[in-house]
């Protein structure tokens, strides 16, 4: 017995479809004249968004100038009053160390001013690594870090 014969793939009955090739335009939802409509309409609905942002950061620039003008003096003062606060425990912490040395004077060198033409009110400031001398020098190299960038 032989084995049956082998169909050959042939086109369906009635053959294949015919290829569609003709161009199908587009589905138009908007005509020109509505784009351009849309497009100023959101354009303008934008711009007038942004006048108001505007508006209101200028509000918030001159509330916050306003502000900062008004804390300085006081921001000044307590930035004084820290300053002279550290002298004074600088100056307390010299006549602490040197208080065994004989014929120191705090603020002078062994009895001697150091500036003899000065009066004795005046404020001499100090170098910033006087103002710093009795702290931990990873405190006193932040400072300086932070004192260069001002």
């Amino acid at each position: 017995m032989g084995s049956p014969a082998k169909l050959q793939d042939l086109p369906p009955k009635g053959g294949y479809q015919n290829i569609p090739f003709a161009r199908v335009p587009a589905k138009t939802y908007f005509k020109g004249w509505q784009m351009i409509a849309g497009y100023a309409g959101i354009s303008t609905v934008g711009l007038f968004l942004y006048w108001l942002n505007v508006k209101e950061n200028h509000r918030n620039e001159i509330e916050m100038r306003s502000a900062r003008n008004v804390i300085y003096p006081l921001l000044l003062a307590e930035r004084d009053r820290e300053y002279l606060k550290q002298l004074r425990r600088n100056r307390d912490e010299e006549a602490e160390l040197m208080k065994n040395v004989e014929g120191w004077e705090v603020g002078t060198w062994y009895g001697e001013p150091v500036f003899k033409t000065l009066p004795k009110d005046k404020l001499i400031e100090p170098t910033f690594q006087e103002f710093y001398v009795h702290t931990d020098y990873k405190h006193m190299a932040n400072r300086a870090d932070v004192k260069l960038m001002n």
